[in-house]
């Protein structure tokens, strides 16, 4: 779906099996955040040819997150000239034990990706914009946000959703880092918190009434 001229939000919808939401950001930058699991991406590409997007004009594959539900589409990417990121805390958890005891939980091995942006805290240049990477773990050790300072557009993975939060059971989880993540989003001057599943947040009044209703009525059941 187009969301503006630049934005593309693709919600997963079904609830006979996970996946993930997968966000376009068009113009020069061509960045896929979020591909999903590989059996639905065929479905994903699909969705984006409705907007006029096509295959090749992925430039870029930002992951929030190692976990299967949100990476594992970007193994089809691999020996391609496509930049596939994920946050170097990630990268170690996506290569440990953890992250192989989570996939045997659902019932899937272990995604064969090549990282080849690895990422870090601060500034990353995409096209002609600039976006700002933030170590947000909670939910996995080396979750990122992803924020568009010109827009105001937050892509949140699974750290925060629409009056919800991601888990901090599985393997690499810690409650207490989720919520001080949680709170650093929250001085960010969002307009548009794009999550990991369910529904997007929409205007900076929106943005901030969600993370306070989360930090007020969520924080303490984490």
């Amino acid at each position: 779906m187009k969301f503006n001229e630049e934005i593309f939000v693709y919600e997963w919808t079904e609830y006979f099996d996970n996946n993930c939401n997968s966000y376009y950001i068009g113009g020069k930058v061509q960045a896929l955040v979020d591909p999903g699991l590989v059996k639905y991406f065929p479905r994903l590409l699909d969705n984006m040819a409705k907007d006029g997007i096509d295959r090749k004009d992925i430039r870029y594959i930002i992951n929030t997150h190692a976990h299967a539900d949100h990476i594992e589409g970007s193994s089809l990417f691999n020996g391609s000239d496509v930049k596939i990121a994920l946050h170097e805390k990630d990268v170690a958890f996506y290569n440990g034990a953890e992250n192989a005891m989570l996939c045997r939980m659902f019932g899937l091995g272990i995604p064969q990706i090549d990282i080849n942006l690895v990422l870090q805290e601060g500034e990353l240049i995409m096209g002609d914009e600039t976006f700002q990477i933030l170590l947000v773990p909670g939910h996995s050790p080396g979750s990122v946000g992803l924020y568009w300072p010109r827009t105001g557009a937050l892509f949140s993975g699974d750290v925060i959703f629409d009056q919800n939060v991601g888990r901090t059971d599985f393997p690499g989880g810690d409650g207490n880092l989720l919520k001080q993540s949680i709170t650093r989003l929250s001085k960010l001057d969002a307009e548009y918190l794009f999550p990991g599943h369910m529904g997007f947040v929409v205007g900076r009044q929106q943005v901030k009434n969600n993370f306070e209703m989360v930090m007020r009525h969520v924080f303490p059941y984490i």
